[in-house]
């Protein structure tokens, strides 16, 4: 009399498995809402972009006959902006930049992910710091570049050092947060079986709080960027942000409006690029349909 209704209900539990799993493998083998791949990405694209095409396109329009000194036509901006491309003068700059970003950026990413998971594991260190993490991390970063700059002179150094003291906080928050969202049934398992403290940060801690720390570091990325520039205004002579300051101070205005937004399209393919990464690094976490 068991095994009928037993076998009946394990029957019912697979059907709707296979259902889901075809339900998801089918947008995805067609490109979404029954199109093929290729129509898919297309549509996305177009979704993605049309705004910002329509709004260059207007802009290049409705400044194309513009007699104002500090708004110039677009195709102005274009123009020197490719000149300056062809000279070298602009990758330059771009180069230089770029390097102080992504050093300072992985020195505050080392030194955020390394601190958080202590400081947030260590709950008597944690109360002692707290009052000193979120006074520092109140204080505006870019207040703090001309101090930064002054005391540890000119050159490349201060640069990096001011881009990492920037972008150090949210990471420092977010891995604290992540450590403390770590599931407590997991943490209790992982002392019961002894297991060491190293395997224990590298297996359970660290895995645990990964999402968080990932969001952090999205968050530190645009506020490198800015420092990145704030901090080429003093004491350089090359890079993006010596770039726009000397075009307005020698009244290139097309130039530095040219600057300006190729800082805007440098941080979205950043962006665009660190959502790879992050795609990448939290595959397992995407795949649970927890974000």
């Amino acid at each position: 009399m068991t095994d009928a209704p037993t076998s009946t209900i394990r029957t019912r539990n697979r059907e709707p498995r296979v259902g889901v799993f075809r339900n998801v493998w089918r947008p995805l083998a067609t490109g979404g809402d029954g199109l093929p791949p290729a129509l898919g990405v297309v549509r996305s694209l177009v979704i993605r972009f049309w705004l910002p095409v329509l709004l260059v396109v207007l802009w290049w329009i409705f400044s194309a006959s513009s007699t104002n000194l500090f708004i110039p036509p677009l195709s102005a901006i274009v123009q020197s902006t490719i000149d300056d491309f062809v000279s070298g003068e602009l990758l330059a700059a771009m180069g230089t930049s770029l390097v102080n970003l992504l050093v300072g950026f992985l020195i505050a990413a080392i030194l955020g992910i390394a601190l958080g998971l202590v400081i947030g594991e260590v709950r008597w260190l944690r109360e002692v710091l707290d009052p000193f993490i979120h006074f520092l991390r109140s204080v505006p970063q870019t207040a703090l570049v001309p101090l930064i700059i002054g005391a540890l002179g000119i050159g490349r150094e201060p640069k990096i050092h001011a881009v990492a003291f920037a972008c150090v906080w949210p990471i420092l928050l977010n891995t604290i947060d992540g450590v403390r969202g770590v599931d407590p049934s997991v943490r209790r398992v992982a002392k019961v079986f002894g297991v060491p403290r190293s395997l224990y940060y590298r297996r359970v801690v660290l895995p645990g709080s990964m999402p968080q720390i990932v969001a952090g570091l999205r968050v530190a990325l645009p506020i490198g960027i800015v420092v990145m520039v704030v901090s080429e205004f003093f004491a350089a002579n090359i890079g993006l942000g010596f770039y726009i300051l000397e075009s307005s101070s020698t009244f290139k205005i097309p130039a530095t409006w040219g600057g300006a937004l190729l800082v805007g399209v440098i941080g979205y393919i950043l962006v665009l690029l660190f959502g790879l990464f992050e795609r990448r690094v939290l595959s397992w976490y995407f795949r649970s349909g927890a974000q």
